[in-house]
């Protein structure tokens, strides 16, 4: 490490003026670096906001191109998908996931067909289709009901596959069941979808922090106040984030993802220096409504808090970052 001493050594003269601190930037947060969360609804001409999130909606397939446009011409590369699935069409084993016409699949056609080049990212994963709001199904076991790991991994590989053949670039698996990774990699092989990719939400964390992600796609009343601690990574442990991001990647992931983001920087740090593979982050639902409350209340300055937290992403390692603040980020770096 190079080291001087006062007074010959002044680090403020690199601090000086704007132009020598972008010359000395150690990072840079680009439009490249940005994956915005969309929220997809059932219905015609319809839009709702998200009380938990302010700012974010809740958009119907036939308004999605009109909504995701302004974000394809700022240059944004991917967005990612997510489905508020109508309650009647959700039950105990999802099956509306592996339907070829649910909402995910509806909007990947659609975008697909307008914007040809735009990244489309697929949530893979029971909860937004199961009627008790898990990620898997339910069995019954010694301790009562729990979440059948090996039964779960046929439905999350067919429902990667529904997704790949509507149109959806890349399938990232937010389960966190043992052994995703190789199902859905196997899966998509023997269908001939060599080129999807798979973005593993490999360290995804029990967290305080979904409360609101969950209110837009309808899964908070489904769990009834439960939780999903036994397939979630326990927020204490940080040696296991490895171990999950080491499996996924053997099973064939192309990228790896943290979740949540700011809260587990350190866990980011260490996936980035340990395995040196394009590394992601989820700047969740929790983590933008704190901001966004602190700007209401006049308390933080809305754009300087946006980018100075998704620099954080940046210096921690990241290749690029899922967040809500996507398009308004954007709009400045542009």
């Amino acid at each position: 490490m190079t080291v001087g001493r006062f007074p010959t050594t002044r680090l403020r003269r690199n601090r000086t003026d704007a132009w020598t601190r972008r010359l000395v930037a150690e990072n840079r947060l680009s439009v490249d670096d940005l994956i915005w969360p969309v929220f997809v609804m059932d219905g015609a001409g319809q839009t709702t906001d998200v009380a938990t999130m302010p700012g974010i909606q809740r958009v119907s397939v036939d308004r999605l191109a009109a909504h995701v446009e302004p974000a394809v011409k700022l240059g944004i590369p991917a967005i990612a998908l997510f489905p508020a699935t109508p309650a009647a069409l959700k039950n105990s084993e999802g099956t509306e996931s592996s339907n070829a016409n649910n909402l995910i699949c509806q909007a990947a056609r659609a975008l697909k067909a307008e914007f040809p080049n735009l990244g489309l990212i697929g949530d893979v994963a029971l909860d937004p289709y199961t009627d008790h709001g898990h990620d898997g199904v339910l069995r019954s076991g010694p301790g009562g009901l729990y979440v059948h790991n090996d039964e779960t991994l046929a439905l999350l590989a067919r429902q990667a596959v529904n997704q790949a053949q509507a149109g959806i670039d890349v399938v990232a698996p937010s389960d966190m069941m043992d052994g995703r990774i190789a199902a859905i990699r196997e899966a998509l092989d023997g269908e001939g979808l060599i080129h999807t990719s798979l973005m593993s939400y490999a360290a995804k964390y029990a967290s305080a922090f979904y409360g609101p992600f969950r209110d837009a796609v309808g899964s908070n009343a489904a769990l009834k106040g439960g939780d999903k601690k036994t397939y979630q990574m326990d927020p204490a442990n940080s040696d296991e984030a490895l171990r999950e991001v080491e499996l996924d990647l053997l099973e064939g992931a192309d990228t790896v993802m943290v979740k949540p983001g700011l809260p587990y920087l350190d866990i980011i740090r260490r996936v980035h220096d340990t395995f040196k593979v394009p590394t992601f982050a989820y700047q969740v639902s929790g983590e933008y409504a704190m901001i966004m409350a602190t700007v209401e209340r006049g308390w933080i300055d809305h754009d300087k808090a946006m980018l100075e937290s998704l620099m954080a992403f940046k210096r921690a390692g990241c290749a690029g970052v899922l967040t809500y603040f996507a398009p308004k980020a954007a709009a400045l770096l542009s």
